[in-house]
């Protein structure tokens, strides 16, 4: 076990997981559990505004767009591989613990956009900045921790948001198409360039269009697999529910402990929720009340975990593909392709093939953007701007062409640096968050 691996594995299992979930309890419980008994109230402040006319915002992106940044990075290739992985690794119990860290984190990724959006500043050359590092200096008033997050962000942007997925679109298009992954990671680098010389706004205006495609293709053809499997639903569900409570599961000699554990992580790296990233996309919206953002953080939980992963989990269960013994053949990307193409045939597998690249570059856009915000606030500006943006796409290229897979255990040290700080901050301005809720609910019900 290496270095990086010991003090990843000893900070998340079982500390911060559980300040992952104790955090969601404490948000759940001072709002009165307002994701559930409130719902259509932040239904109708998310969903319910999608096909109005929208009018132009001037001085920071529309909550809408914060949303689609935010997306781009939470759909990543773990809504595809890492929800096969956890399945593999966890057993199907791994899913009912995923839902339950998603149904708390709903309200942690609530109090961290309304946060971010309440201690928001101007940003260098107009528009509007937030996020933990504002929030833990102005709020918590503690700039050493602010500070700590933006340096555990950076590395994490390089690696998690930007290696990892350029890997991931070479393994995608380099055997299928017979390119090379240099050429593959050259052109991925040169598009990320195009978009990230725009600034948020055009990374923005990317996602907007790039995350209702893929998550429409993904998600109807997920649809379709269950349609057809629909016999199969119901001891899917089972499985889900028996290995996640039994102390011995019944299949594949899974433990709850493994389930637990891994369907917490699941849940967590999959929307962020409390991680902290996802809200600096947020902290450049231009809304009305900061808790009118946070409704959006509730949504995007909702849509990225408790929508999209549990369609992947479903189509893998429900597919008979997956094998429930630890160590089964197949697993990540691999199984989910397999799952989609047992009962689409090779469109099922192109769809996962098409899915992975687009969920990958959505990704990099929305990371590139979360490492110049971390970089602008340690500098105070943007002279080291331009350098950051040329060492990010040399990275999209090396992506391509290295072996990244001992990658993760850096991934997972600089997500929980950045959870640490995050996590007490917003444990300690829960009241402020919880009454701002409280404010706004009053204005709107």
């Amino acid at each position: 076990m290496t270095l990086l691996q010991t003090l990843s594995e000893s900070l998340w299992s079982p500390w911060l997981l559980g300040l992952f979930l104790i955090t969601g309890l404490v948000y759940s419980f001072g709002s009165g559990f307002f994701q559930f008994f409130d719902a259509p109230v932040w239904l109708r402040a998310t969903l319910g505004t999608l096909f109005r006319r929208r009018e132009q915002v001037e001085g920071g992106l529309s909550p809408i767009q914060a949303l689609a940044t935010a997306l781009a990075s939470t759909m990543g290739t773990g809504s595809i591989a890492g929800v096969a992985a956890a399945l593999t690794l966890g057993g199907p119990g791994a899913i009912l613990w995923m839902w339950v860290s998603a149904l708390l984190g709903m309200m942690t990724g609530c109090g961290e956009k309304l946060l971010a959006v309440h201690y928001q500043v101007p940003a260098p050359g107009g528009g509007l900045q937030g996020g933990p590092m504002f929030y833990l200096r102005d709020g918590l008033h503690a700039p050493i921790l602010a500070a700590l997050f933006s340096l555990a962000c950076i590395p994490a942007t390089l690696a998690g948001g930007d290696l990892i997925q350029s890997a991931a679109i070479a393994d995608s298009f380099s055997a299928p198409l017979g390119v090379s992954r240099g050429a593959i990671g050259l052109c991925t680098a040169l598009l990320a360039g195009l978009v990230m010389v725009g600034g948020v706004g055009r990374i923005a205006r990317v996602s907007s269009a790039l995350v209702p495609i893929m998550a429409l293709l993904y998600l109807g053809s997920g649809a379709a697999v269950l349609l057809l499997n629909i016999s199969a639903l119901p001891e899917a569900l089972r499985l889900i529910f028996t290995c996640a409570l039994s102390p011995k599961a019944a299949v594949g000699g899974y433990t709850a402990s493994a389930a637990l554990r891994c369907g917490v992580a699941r849940g967590v790296f999959t929307n962020e929720a409390g991680l902290g990233t996802s809200a600096m996309a947020h902290g450049a919206a231009k809304t009305d009340h900061p808790a009118s953002q946070g409704m959006w953080g509730i949504f995007e939980v909702a849509l990225s975990t408790l929508l999209v992963c549990t369609v992947t989990a479903l189509v893998i269960l429900v597919g008979g593909v997956w094998q429930p013994e630890p160590g089964a053949q197949l697993t990540g990307a691999a199984l989910t392709a397999a799952s989609f193409g047992a009962a689409l045939g090779p469109f099922g597998e192109a769809v996962v093939r098409v899915s992975l690249p687009l969920f990958a570059f959505s990704s990099i856009l929305g990371w590139s953007y979360y490492g110049q915000q971390a970089l602008r606030f340690l500098t105070g500006g943007d002279r080291l701007l331009i350098p950051y943006r040329l060492v990010f796409l040399v990275c999209v290229w090396l992506g391509a062409v290295w072996d990244t897979g001992a990658l993760w255990q850096l991934v997972d040290l600089c997500n929980a640096l950045m959870a640490l700080p995050n996590l007490t901050a917003l444990l300690l301005l829960a009241p402020q968050a919880l009454t701002l809720l409280q404010q706004w609910r009053k204005r709107v019900c």
